[in-house]
């Protein structure tokens, strides 16, 4: 398929995490390298911090720059979609995608992908898209193309899905992979850095007020939820990416073994959710939130206000743990005061 065509358009799902853009990015360097015109269109914008990220900045955004983005895949003689299973998770940019007579190439590690690819590379056990990316290139013997550049943007995607390393990477092949990877001589500390360790000043004073004001543990159910509305984001300047790692903050704290963050956005709640172990937040956000995703990495949304999202969660603990939740919610809401 790629060796018939010129033309190739790389696209990932709305709200681009390290994941989605390290996975089409890379792809995007491999490609070139084979002498293909290969553009990658995002549904929207990238966060801020992520704009370190070999090749950002030649990214088409649909609801930055409608016309071109729309010009390259009318052009386009293939297209790739990676780190999403469903059109739905690339908003309006379906509108454009699903008419095109076009082959449609699908690389993702999400649970039951849709039945509208042409091709699928689906293995919800992966780590990542960034992992089945390199696996993919290796199988096609196209890992001499992998220069340092697209070598640091599966880094990225492979580092910060799995929480720097701290989730979903058992397999021994991923370290291997990861090995690979590294050989290419990019500054691995550097991104390792600018990628886990750099926040603004506003974003850490909103994590801080996060965990110092709006935290909830509840010991017996060893869960922990944050909630933060739409006022409480803008008094701290939000930007997309500022909350990014702050589902992660309460797994540190002993006897806490999942988490929950609920953020206001301007239509619905988005939801994250994060474990460790056997509990699994996937089958949650799928029950509870129409979302879903991996055993201990998920997410969701909620239609409904902030108060209706936080009814919700509790409806979680009182249906997975019926004889504990009256009495941590009590214990919860007198510590909180």
């Amino acid at each position: 398929m790629i060796n018939g065509v010129q033309r190739i358009a790389i696209t990932c799902h709305k709200s681009p995490d390290g994941d989605a853009l390290g996975s089409t990015l890379a792809l995007a360097h491999v490609l070139r390298r084979l002498g293909k015109d290969a553009v990658v269109v995002t549904p929207d914008m990238a966060p801020k911090s992520l704009d370190f990220m070999p090749g950002v900045r030649e990214l088409v955004v649909y609801t930055k720059h409608e016309q071109r983005a729309r010009n390259v895949l009318n052009d386009a003689q293939l297209l790739f979609c990676l780190d999403f299973n469903s059109m739905k998770r690339i908003d309006r940019l379906a509108e454009l995608i699903e008419p095109l007579k076009i082959k449609r190439l699908l690389i993702d590690h999400h649970l039951e992908p849709d039945d509208c690819f042409d091709l699928s590379i689906s293995f919800p056990e992966a780590s990542s898209t960034c992992e089945l990316v390199f696996r993919v290139l290796m199988q096609m013997g196209l890992l001499r193309f992998m220069d340092r550049y697209a070598a640091s943007c599966l880094y990225v995607g492979m580092m910060t899905d799995t929480g720097g390393f701290a989730y979903s990477c058992d397999d021994p092949e991923f370290y291997e992979i990861m090995a690979s990877i590294i050989r290419r001589r990019f500054d691995r500390i550097d991104l390792y850095n600018k990628a886990m360790n750099t926040f603004s000043a506003d974003s850490l004073r909103l994590q801080g007020y996060a965990l110092s004001e709006k935290m909830q543990l509840f010991p017996e159910q060893g869960a922990s939820l944050i909630a933060l509305t739409k006022e409480e984001l803008e008094r701290f300047n939000y930007s997309r990416g500022d909350t990014e790692t702050l589902v992660n903050k309460p797994l540190a704290i002993p006897g806490i073994y999942w988490s929950v963050f609920l953020r206001e956005d301007a239509d619905k709640i988005k939801v994250s959710s994060r474990s460790q172990g056997d509990f699994s937040v996937s089958d949650i956000c799928f029950k509870y939130f129409n979302g879903g995703g991996h055993q201990n990495a998920a997410g969701g949304d909620f239609v409904g206000t902030m108060d209706e999202a936080v009814e919700r969660f509790h409806q979680v603990l009182a249906d997975l743990f019926p004889a504990t939740e009256q009495q941590s919610t009590e214990q919860s809401t007198q510590k909180s005061e």
